[in-house]
């Protein structure tokens, strides 16, 4: 058990490391910045409908938006909806903030969507409506693949910069569900790189479930 962690720690370290210091740079959060939108890693932020908004031109163009992946259900299209086509690239995905949407398929094309964006040197932002359920959850998935952590880790990180996220029980089934799949290989690292689910991990599916019952 132990040669299978040190080498399972050892691969992890192929990953990009995360950024640190960010949630210090945010300061003290306060109730109405769950209307903003926060920047996560480099590059990429996560927020609300209302951070994208014609109102909220000035304050995209200031941070560099280029690009914005538009979380909205069907029935939201009246109200949550690309509100820049002539001056950023959108991706709209239609997705409902149930436990029994199957948020996991729109994973790859978010990843790659943002991947893109970033090698050109833009920046993304990723809302819903209110920026905290199915962005969230899309956001944490980026970072699990991204930088090889577990759920834990990632949710941990993300809610240090947006504290009021808070994905749904069947959002957080299926990325608990995500860290024992094969993670993708970055850009920056050689050779293979596999996630094998462990006991340590059992034991975080057990632990996050009952963090999502008390919240």
């Amino acid at each position: 058990m132990g040669d299978n962690r040190n080498t399972m720690e050892s691969l992890r370290l192929q990953f990009p490391a995360l950024p640190a210091g960010k949630a210090e740079d945010i300061g003290e959060w306060t109730y109405t910045m769950r209307r903003e939108m926060q920047e996560i890693v480099p590059g990429v932020y996560l927020g609300p409908y209302s951070a994208a908004m014609k109102s909220k031109l000035h304050v995209l163009e200031s941070r560099g938006v280029t690009h914005v992946v538009c979380v909205r259900q069907d029935i939201e299209a009246n109200f949550v909806k690309p509100n820049f086509p002539e001056r950023f690239r959108y991706l709209v995905l239609d997705i409902a903030d149930s436990p029994l949407e199957n948020i996991i398929r729109y994973f790859p094309v978010t990843k790659d969507f943002i991947d893109d964006c970033l090698q050109a040197g833009g920046k993304a932002l990723i809302h819903g409506n209110a920026g905290i359920s199915r962005s969230a959850a899309l956001v944490i998935a980026y970072i699990m693949e991204t930088f090889g952590l577990k759920y834990r880790e990632a949710f941990l990180y993300l809610q240090q910069r947006r504290f009021c996220i808070n994905p749904n029980a069947g959002f957080v089934n299926q990325l608990l569900k995500l860290a024992t799949q094969d993670m993708p290989r970055p850009p920056q690292s050689t050779g293979s790189i596999a996630r094998k689910r462990t006991h340590e991990d059992d034991d975080d599916v057990e632990d996050v479930c009952l963090d999502v019952k008390d919240r």
